[in-house]
Protein backbone atom coordinates (compact mmCIF):
# COMPACT_ATOMS: atom_id res chain seq x y z
CA UNK A 1 0.00 0.00 0.00
CA UNK A 2 0.99 3.36 -0.75
CA UNK A 3 0.01 5.27 2.46
CA UNK A 4 -0.37 8.62 1.26
CA UNK A 5 -3.16 7.15 -1.17
CA UNK A 6 -4.30 4.60 0.79
CA UNK A 7 -5.00 6.62 4.32
CA UNK A 8 -6.99 9.04 2.44
CA UNK A 9 -9.08 6.80 0.83
CA UNK A 10 -9.70 5.26 4.29
CA UNK A 11 -11.01 8.54 6.07
CA UNK A 12 -13.53 8.73 3.21
CA UNK A 13 -14.53 5.25 4.05
CA UNK A 14 -14.75 5.74 7.86
CA UNK A 15 -16.49 8.86 6.88
CA UNK A 16 -19.24 7.49 5.07
CA UNK A 17 -19.45 4.56 8.12
CA UNK A 18 -20.16 7.22 10.55
CA UNK A 19 -16.64 6.29 12.64
CA UNK A 20 -14.06 8.35 13.26
CA UNK A 21 -10.37 7.39 14.69
CA UNK A 22 -7.47 9.70 16.27
CA UNK A 23 -4.59 6.80 16.59
CA UNK A 24 -0.69 6.96 17.00
CA UNK A 25 0.81 5.98 13.68
CA UNK A 26 4.67 4.49 13.67
CA UNK A 27 7.19 2.44 11.10
CA UNK A 28 6.56 2.95 7.37
CA UNK A 29 3.54 4.40 7.31
CA UNK A 30 4.30 6.95 9.46
CA UNK A 31 7.37 7.96 7.26
CA UNK A 32 5.79 7.60 4.12
CA UNK A 33 3.23 10.44 5.58
CA UNK A 34 6.36 12.60 7.08
CA UNK A 35 7.48 12.17 3.46
CA UNK A 36 10.60 10.41 4.73
CA UNK A 37 10.62 7.85 2.18
CA UNK A 38 8.47 6.89 -0.73
CA UNK A 39 7.73 3.48 -0.73
CA UNK A 40 4.95 1.09 -0.60
CA UNK A 41 4.06 -0.27 3.14
CA UNK A 42 2.44 -3.67 4.48
CA UNK A 43 0.91 -2.38 7.02
CA UNK A 44 -0.08 0.76 9.25
CA UNK A 45 0.94 0.10 12.69
CA UNK A 46 -0.26 2.02 15.34
CA UNK A 47 0.94 2.54 19.07
CA UNK A 48 -2.34 3.30 20.33
CA UNK A 49 -5.55 3.49 21.17
CA UNK A 50 -6.33 -0.35 21.32
CA UNK A 51 -8.45 -0.77 18.19
CA UNK A 52 -12.16 -1.51 18.85
CA UNK A 53 -14.01 -3.94 17.05
CA UNK A 54 -15.76 -1.64 14.83
CA UNK A 55 -12.76 0.12 13.14
CA UNK A 56 -11.34 -3.52 12.81
CA UNK A 57 -14.44 -5.17 10.99
CA UNK A 58 -13.62 -1.17 9.01
CA UNK A 59 -10.39 -1.55 7.79
CA UNK A 60 -10.92 -5.43 7.32
CA UNK A 61 -14.11 -4.15 5.01
CA UNK A 62 -11.94 -1.07 3.37
CA UNK A 63 -9.30 -4.23 2.03
CA UNK A 64 -11.76 -5.98 0.74
CA UNK A 65 -13.11 -3.29 -0.84
CA UNK A 66 -9.61 -2.47 -2.73
CA UNK A 67 -9.05 -6.26 -3.22
CA UNK A 68 -12.23 -6.02 -5.07
CA UNK A 69 -10.40 -3.44 -7.37
CA UNK A 70 -7.51 -5.00 -7.70
CA UNK A 71 -5.11 -3.33 -5.09
CA UNK A 72 -3.60 -5.71 -2.89
CA UNK A 73 -4.30 -5.17 0.61
CA UNK A 74 -4.27 -7.36 4.16
CA UNK A 75 -7.38 -7.20 6.27
CA UNK A 76 -4.88 -6.63 9.33
CA UNK A 77 -3.41 -3.99 7.25
CA UNK A 78 -4.40 -1.48 10.05
CA UNK A 79 -2.98 -2.77 13.79
CA UNK A 80 -1.42 -2.40 16.77
CA UNK A 81 1.38 -4.66 16.53
CA UNK A 82 3.73 -2.14 18.13
CA UNK A 83 1.34 -1.08 21.15
CA UNK A 84 4.13 -2.00 23.52
CA UNK A 85 6.52 0.47 21.95
CA UNK A 86 4.42 2.61 24.52
CA UNK A 87 5.99 1.44 27.21
CA UNK A 88 9.15 0.72 25.68
CA UNK A 89 10.25 4.90 24.93
CA UNK A 90 11.64 7.30 26.94
CA UNK A 91 9.79 9.28 29.42
CA UNK A 92 7.78 12.22 27.42
CA UNK A 93 7.18 10.66 24.29
CA UNK A 94 3.74 11.81 24.06
CA UNK A 95 4.66 15.72 24.32
CA UNK A 96 6.77 15.19 21.15
CA UNK A 97 3.87 13.42 18.98
CA UNK A 98 3.41 15.32 15.62
CA UNK A 99 0.59 15.10 13.22
CA UNK A 100 0.79 13.58 9.72
CA UNK A 101 -2.60 13.56 8.71
CA UNK A 102 -6.43 15.18 9.35
CA UNK A 103 -9.22 14.19 7.51
CA UNK A 104 -12.84 14.24 8.11
CA UNK A 105 -13.24 11.03 10.13
CA UNK A 106 -9.13 10.00 10.93
CA UNK A 107 -6.53 12.15 12.62
CA UNK A 108 -2.64 10.10 12.67
CA UNK A 109 -0.49 11.74 14.98
CA UNK A 110 3.63 10.06 14.90
CA UNK A 111 6.44 9.95 17.24
CA UNK A 112 8.61 13.03 17.55
CA UNK A 113 11.91 12.12 15.28
CA UNK A 114 14.39 11.30 18.71
CA UNK A 115 11.78 8.24 18.97
CA UNK A 116 11.26 7.44 15.70
CA UNK A 117 14.76 7.29 15.17
CA UNK A 118 14.97 4.95 18.17
CA UNK A 119 12.17 2.81 16.73
CA UNK A 120 13.59 2.48 13.31
CA UNK A 121 17.05 1.87 14.80
CA UNK A 122 15.82 -1.05 17.43
CA UNK A 123 14.31 -3.17 14.35
CA UNK A 124 17.33 -2.25 12.43
CA UNK A 125 19.44 -4.04 15.15
CA UNK A 126 16.31 -6.58 15.81
CA UNK A 127 15.34 -7.17 12.44
CA UNK A 128 17.56 -6.23 10.04
CA UNK A 129 15.14 -4.92 7.73
CA UNK A 130 14.41 -1.91 8.29
CA UNK A 131 17.85 -0.20 6.34
CA UNK A 132 16.42 1.43 3.72
CA UNK A 133 14.38 3.70 6.51
CA UNK A 134 17.02 4.21 8.54
CA UNK A 135 19.39 5.91 5.55
CA UNK A 136 16.35 8.37 4.86
CA UNK A 137 16.17 9.16 8.40
CA UNK A 138 19.80 10.05 8.39
CA UNK A 139 20.60 10.14 11.84
CA UNK A 140 23.66 12.20 12.67
CA UNK A 141 26.79 10.72 14.69
CA UNK A 142 25.30 12.19 17.89
CA UNK A 143 21.78 10.70 17.46
CA UNK A 144 23.20 7.43 16.78
CA UNK A 145 25.73 8.03 19.82
CA UNK A 146 21.94 8.33 21.84
CA UNK A 147 20.14 5.64 20.37
CA UNK A 148 22.91 3.23 21.40
CA UNK A 149 22.14 2.99 24.92
CA UNK A 150 18.68 2.91 25.03
CA UNK A 151 18.32 0.30 22.33
CA UNK A 152 21.22 -1.83 24.24
CA UNK A 153 19.00 -1.78 26.79
CA UNK A 154 16.04 -3.38 25.17
CA UNK A 155 17.23 -6.93 25.05
CA UNK A 156 19.02 -8.82 27.79
CA UNK A 157 21.28 -11.61 25.62
CA UNK A 158 24.84 -10.61 26.25
CA UNK A 159 25.40 -10.26 22.74
CA UNK A 160 23.19 -7.92 21.92
CA UNK A 161 25.03 -4.81 23.10
CA UNK A 162 27.81 -6.23 20.77
CA UNK A 163 25.63 -6.53 18.17
CA UNK A 164 23.79 -3.02 18.38
CA UNK A 165 27.36 -1.07 18.61
CA UNK A 166 27.98 -3.44 14.79
CA UNK A 167 24.50 -2.29 13.14
CA UNK A 168 24.88 1.39 14.00
CA UNK A 169 28.58 1.43 13.19
CA UNK A 170 27.68 -0.18 9.73
CA UNK A 171 25.18 2.18 9.35
CA UNK A 172 27.25 5.52 10.40
CA UNK A 173 29.18 4.15 7.30
CA UNK A 174 27.35 3.67 5.31
CA UNK A 175 26.24 7.59 6.15
CA UNK A 176 29.32 8.58 5.95
CA UNK A 177 30.03 9.07 9.80
CA UNK A 178 31.49 6.32 12.28
CA UNK A 179 31.29 6.08 15.43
Amino acid sequence: MKPTETIPLFDAFLANRGLKLEAIATGGAALALLRIINRETRDCDLIEPELSAEVLAAAAAFAEALRESGEILRDDWLNNGPASLGELLPEGWRGRLQPIYQGRALRLWTLGRPELLLSKLFALCDRGLDLGDCLALCPSPEELVQAETWIADQDLHPDWPAHVRATLQDLAGRLGHGL
